[in-house]
């Protein structure tokens, strides 16, 4: 088990160096499929294997391109550190089972969707859906019930969602009832709508925070992705436990291993 949590970690920090490149080339208009190469921000070199380790590459260098000795955004080493310990979670918890394979679903898509509105404020659905409909194929293994309780659970956080994005008047985008579809599609009814209740939770004490440290005003507006990512975390990380004593079933495959 050391092995694959391990593992999942390395798998983890990936992933997160991956989804950051996704996120930044999107947000740039430029692509990052085919034979796109990674080159430094600096000096435009094409980066070697050696520059792209995950997190090893950002401590052996300094945080500098290693030639031209640029400083490189410490945000690159945040999300892969972020990801892999987030991913290293899961699998304590979970173990290698199908739990484990959702969770990292749902937490793909809620990285790639918080880098995307933190770069530019904007939630591209076309990213988002995928991420949906990989998680509603690995609900199929737990059969049909399992299935209609994720698409259960897309309707009930997207409809939850989109109320309040209607009554905000503005205040809150598509993209974020997109987000929530996703996450109750991923995750199913109880399970979700715990996540977006513990992501608003996450978000009202963050902005609580922030203006009595004077840091924000009333009126700014705080991207709504990044604390719906730290709802979901929550929700899998003391998801069970917290349903369980409330006398709630959290379904397929939460309670299964």
């Amino acid at each position: 088990m050391l092995v694959f949590n391990l593992l999942s970690l390395e798998l983890g920090m990936v992933l997160g160096s991956f989804l950051n490149v996704v996120a930044t080339r999107t947000t740039q208009g430029k692509r990052w499929w085919g034979r796109e190469r990674s080159v430094c921000d600096s000096c435009g070199r094409t980066l070697q294997f050696i520059d792209l380790i995950p997190v090893f590459s950002y401590l052996l260098f300094k945080g500098k391109c290693r030639v031209c000795k640029a400083p490189i955004k410490i945000s690159y080493l945040l999300v892969e550190v972020i990801m892999g310990l987030s991913i290293f979670v899961a699998s304590v918890i979970y173990g290698p089972s199908l739990s484990f394979l959702l969770s990292v679903v749902a937490l793909c898509c809620l990285l790639l969707s918080s880098l995307t509105d933190i770069y530019s404020g904007y939630v591209y659905d076309w990213l988002v859906f995928p991420f949906l409909a990989l998680g509603l194929a690995l609900r199929l293994c737990g059969g049909m019930h399992a299935f209609i309780a994720g698409l259960m659970g897309a309707c009930a956080c997207g409809l939850l969602l989109l109320i309040i994005a209607l009554l905000s008047k503005g205040g809150m985008g598509s993209g974020d009832v997109v987000v929530a579809v996703a996450i109750g599609g991923i995750m199913g009814t109880w399970m979700g709508g715990l996540a977006l209740y513990l992501g608003f939770m996450v978000g009202g004490l963050t902005a609580v925070i922030l203006l009595a440290r004077k840091r924000v005003k009333r009126k700014d507006h705080l991207p709504l992705v990044p604390f719906l990512a730290a709802g979901v975390l929550l929700s899998l990380a003391f998801g069970r436990e917290i349903l369980t004593f409330l006398g709630i079933f959290p379904g397929w495959p939460w309670l299964f291993q």
